[in-house]
């Protein structure tokens, strides 16, 4: 059976630090305590309606669903090296929103995130947004289906060898 933590908010330092099979739903991440790495190393969580405005929330996540959620410009290097997620109806913000990540689906997004999804692999975007720099920077396996761009430098380091898919 499943966990849920319900409408908390969270500022501390790794505050679920490795969180295993939970939802978490409706949850804040942000306040005086400016704490970083808020889910680092969580494995199959599920993010609902949740909101972030601190450091590093998500790195080294494995199995994770986010979804209606927003972060904001303060979310700095949200989603590193984390693996098998799926990124829906959110709002990503904050610069490097999403770097060495593997395997991950995003669907219905807007996205505002100078050098977002460097060094990726396998990344799936769709019907989404998305204004960046050196957007997929070194990246292989990307897959692009009615997606909004708007920035510079997009797939720099990469070429057709490298699976990038329009």
């Amino acid at each position: 059976m499943r966990k849920e933590i319900i409408g908390q908010q969270f500022d501390e330092e790794r505050a679920l630090y490795n969180l295993r099979d939970t939802n978490v739903i409706d949850c804040v991440f942000a306040g005086p305590a400016d704490g970083e790495s808020a889910l680092k190393e969580a494995r199959n969580v599920k993010l609902e309606n949740c909101s972030f405005s601190l450091r590093y929330p998500l790195w080294h996540v494995e199995k994770f669903h986010m979804h209606d959620s927003s972060m904001d410009e303060k979310t700095r290097a949200a989603i590193w090296y984390s693996t098998d997620g799926k990124i829906t109806d959110s709002d990503l913000g904050g610069i490097k929103a999403v770097r060495e990540c593997k395997d991950l689906i995003i669907r219905g997004c807007n996205i505002n995130s100078q050098e977002f999804g460097w060094k990726c692999e396998n990344i799936t975007l769709t019907d989404s947004k998305i204004e960046a720099e050196y957007l997929f920077l070194d990246s292989r396996d990307v897959k692009l289906e009615h997606v909004q761009m708007k920035g510079k430098y997009s797939f720099h380091l990469c070429d057709s060898a490298d699976g990038v898919n329009l």
